[in-house]
Order: structure tokens, then sequence, then C-alpha cells
């Protein structure tokens, strides 16, 4: 399947079926395969078609979303642009990609303006709004032309090249982001595993806060496939969030754990109905467990874990609502910390550094093989045999594998401290910080010591209206790890640098520690 198919599959239900949904205004599925075949007949008036990239700098709105499947429909490539990338990361990202096609809402003028003459491929700059911001930049009615010329009806998708669907950048916290290929069949398995491994009961409402251009837009393709309506946020708001929940009757949605946390802080919840949610996808970043037992108590047996990265999006493995509770119906809290256990299409193995399998229980790579991973990076060859040394995807990620199955990660490989000739792995200490009640955010990183080689040193965010005594939470944690995993030394942030998905930015904390140091 191609993009754009999961769109005619959800018309082929039901065409007069409410498909997107935002600011209380509803877009049909017929309205939105129309949208389909208008844009991808507009694309060709333009010259652009199979294999080409067509690039998307939009915030969430149905409009600019609606595009992607008239991307796909020509064959053509897209390529989601986050517009919370600086100026130039998202500069070296259109040429890197050969985009030749760029559809911008006219907020971002200014981050246009001023790329824009350092894109020379590029050769068709929309607007996704009436008014067209330059000369060289077509007016959205008139970039799709009279609506007498869409690609016809019954038409299907033309075939994309080398199965190509889209091209997404890696994250970015660190370094030059890489281009990642993603195929129909990568996006195909990835929809198939998000249907057998949660609750699906009747048409389903997908309520989309987070990012389009993320995780939050593919998981887009499996509602869409069941003929569900996509609730679309233009801005990040926790208390819309809600107000949104209960209006629309959602039974799905997705927050990393950051936004979680601000759901659980908020007032709003507790008298928020939020009886018709079957599935709260968590996932992103690790999730304290803490949090996620007052998650399953406060917004309800919902909670659903996904592990993946954009090399093999979302489904590595997961963790159902049911898989967070014993048999007895008790909170299952031995395994609120792990990732789940792999999909039924993905083989996943723990490595060490020679390719050597390690057995239950023991820490490595966590290393997978799957039609769910990508191809490779694109014009990065020397990136993609790095990634898939002794014949499996490396996803950099320490992990072990238990008795039961259940995937347990404990750091990005990169994140490890060695103090004192013991490894420590952040996320376990993060954990165990996460579960101070004063402690809203945290990171771990470790600094250089003339004693130890490595120190562990914490960055704590207190709660809202809280304060934290860094010398109590030091003996909180030891508490609870151990001396050897417990932080030297506590600072006391009002936030902690992020990246442009809300992830915590560790080389950022280290950088300010330095220079505060």
């Amino acid at each position: 399947m191609q993009i754009a198919d999961f769109l005619d599959k959800g018309a082929s239900l039901d065409p007069s079926a409410p498909c997107f949904t935002t600011d209380g205004v509803s877009l049909t599925y017929a309205e939105v395969v129309d949208l389909s075949r208008v844009v991808a007949a507009a694309l060709a008036r333009r010259g652009v078609g199979p294999g080409d990239k067509v690039a998307v700098l939009s915030a969430n709105d149905p409009t600019a979303f609606g595009a992607v499947f008239g991307i796909s429909r020509a064959g053509a490539v897209w390529c989601p642009i986050n517009p919370r990338n600086e100026a130039s990361e998202n500069r070296t990202l259109l040429d890197r990609f050969d985009c030749v096609t760029l559809l911008y809402q006219k907020s971002f003028t200014p981050l246009v303006d001023s790329i824009h003459d350092s894109l020379p491929r590029i050769h068709t700059w929309v607007c996704l709004d009436d008014d067209a911001p330059a000369s060289d930049t077509l007016s959205w009615p008139e970039f799709i032309g009279p609506a007498t010329e869409p690609v016809g009806e019954g038409s299907v998708p033309v075939s994309a090249v080398d199965d190509l669907a889209m091209i997404a950048g890696t994250g970015g916290t660190t370094g030059t982001p890489k281009g990642v290929m993603l195929t129909g069949f990568n996006l195909e398995t990835m929809t198939s595993l998000t249907l057998m491994s949660y609750p699906f009961d009747g048409r389903p409402v997908y309520l989309a806060l987070a990012p389009l251009t993320h995780a939050a837009g593919v998981l887009c393709f499996p509602i869409l496939c069941l003929g569900g309506e996509i609730v679309i946020m233009r801005k990040p708001d926790v208390e819309d969030f809600l107000t949104l929940v209960e209006r629309h009757r959602v039974t799905h949605t997705f927050l990393p754990p950051t936004l979680l946390y601000m759901v659980l802080a908020s007032p709003s919840l507790e008298r928020t109905d939020c009886s018709a949610l079957q599935c709260f996808w968590y996932g992103a970043a690790p999730m304290s467990p803490a949090r996620l037992e007052e998650a399953l108590t406060r917004i309800g047996p919902v909670m659903a874990q996904l592990f993946g990265q954009t090399e093999a999006p979302m489904m590595v493995s997961t963790m159902s609502p049911a898989d967070h509770f014993r048999p007895d119906g008790s909170v299952a809290t031995e395994r609120l910390s792990s990732a789940g256990r792999p999909t039924p299409l993905v083989t996943l193995a723990i490595m060490d550094a020679q390719g050597n399998h390690l057995p239950c229980g023991e820490r490595g790579e966590i290393v997978i093989r799957s039609s769910l991973v990508t191809p490779g990076y694109y014009r990065n060859a020397e990136a993609t045999a790095e990634a898939s040394k002794f014949g499996w995807h490396h996803t950099g990620d320490i992990g072990y594998v238990d008795d039961d199955g259940f995937l347990f990660i404990v750091d990005r490989a990169k994140d490890m401290i060695i103090t004192g000739g013991f490894n420590v792995y952040s996320v376990e200490v993060e954990q165990a910080l996460l579960a101070h009640p004063d402690i809203q955010d945290c990171a771990v990183i470790g600094r250089p010591d003339d004693k130890w080689g490595e120190r562990v040193e914490a960055v704590v965010q207190p709660r809202a209206g809280q304060s934290v005594d860094p010398q109590e939470v030091i003996a909180f944690v030891k508490a609870r790890i151990g001396s050897v995993k417990t932080p030297k030394v506590v600072h006391v942030w009002p936030d902690l640098p992020r990246s442009k998905v809300g992830k915590v930015v560790k080389p950022e904390v280290k950088s300010q520690l330095s220079g505060s140091s």
C-alpha cells in the first residue's frame, strides 16, 4: 500500500463520514480524496512525478496533511519538514533530500525567505494560504487550478519509484540529521502491527495534538484504514486537549511523556470524561513508571506503549493496555518500565560489540530484523552500512529481554556513564528521580571527574509550585538504587533544553553545565 491507499480504504467504507475535523469543522472522506486528487493533478502540471521529492512545511493543518495524500497519489515522495527546526537545519534537509517543490504555510514566510535563494533545485514554491507572500510563490488557488482538473474519479495512486513513500529527518538532538527512507511496505507493516497490537472497537476517533510531521502523523494511517475520524489540533494545548477528548468522544490518542505529565498535572483532568478512550499511546522517550501508574489510575486502563524509531517506525515493540495489568487485575508494576514485547513481524536480539547475541537478562545493543526497517539513509551509504552491521539494524539503544519476553531499554549507547569502573544507565537514574513527588522532569549525564573518571550528575525541573532540595533528592535516589548510581550533584532548573519534538537535549544540558562550572 502507498500512503494514498490508506485514505482510499477509509473512503470505501463511507465517503460521507468525517475524515479530518479541525476547529469544529469537518472534511468528509470524499472531500479529502478530492483534495488529494486536485493536489496530484497540480503537481503533475508542474512537472512533478514519480520519485520527485515534495516537502511540506506546516503546523498541524488539514489542508497541509491532506496534500500529503496528493503527493502520494502522484507517485512523489513526501518530505515532512519540522516547522520548529532552525532555518539552517531546514535548508540542509531540503537540499539533502533533493526537494523540487515546497508547500508551506504563510506564517513561515520569514523562514522560507531566509533559505529561498540557496535552494536552486526547488522550482515550485506554494503557499498553503490564499495569498502568496512572494512573486515566485503560488497561492493555494493558483496552485490547485480549476476545480475541473483533478485526477479522475476512480484513479489509483501512481506507483512510487522503488516504493519510496517518504523521507524523514532523524531527531537531530546530536549532529546533522540524516534522511531516513521509508517505503510503502515499511508503512504498511507499521500499520498492520498497530492494528494487530492494540484495541480498535468500532470506528475510531483519533486526537492529534503532537506534530503530524512525526509519530502523530503516521499513526493516522491505521485510523484511516478503519474509516475513523482524525481530530487535528493546530496548537499543542493541554486544556484544549482535554476538552476535545470529551467533546469528540476520542478513542485513540498519542502523547510523548513530557506532554502526558502536563495532562496529569492539569486540574481539568479530574472533571474530564475519558470514558470513550480505548488506547492512549505514549512513547518517543522513557516514561516514569510512577507517572505511568498514576495515569492508569486517573486516566484509566487504556495506556498503551509503543517503541520504535524513525528508521523502524513506531512498532518495534508494544505494550497493550491489558499488558499493564496482572491476571488478577492489579497493576503489573514489575513491567511498567519495560517497552513491551517485540511485535509479531519484528525479530529482536540483544547484541554485543562483536556481533554476538546475548542471552536473556544480559545488556547489549538492541538490534532488529523486519520489513519495518528502512532500506537506508538517503544518499548516505556510509551511515546505512554502519546501521546494518552483522546483517541487523542497530537501534543505538542498550537494553535486555527478561524471561517473560519483555524488552527493557536502559539507555542510549552514547548516554551510558562509566563511573569508578561501573556502568550506570541514565534512564534508570532518571526513573528514580521521577518517582520523587516534586520533580516534573529531569536529565542525568556523566561529567569528567578526577577520581571516578565520570561522575553522575542530574538536572531536575520541579513541578509547578513546588521547590526541590538537592540534598533531599540525593538521599531519595540513594535509598532506591544505591550510592554508585546516585547523582553526586543535583542541579535545579526551571526547565530543560528540548528538541523540536520535546525531547530533552542532553548535549545542551552538558554544554550549559560546562559553561557554568
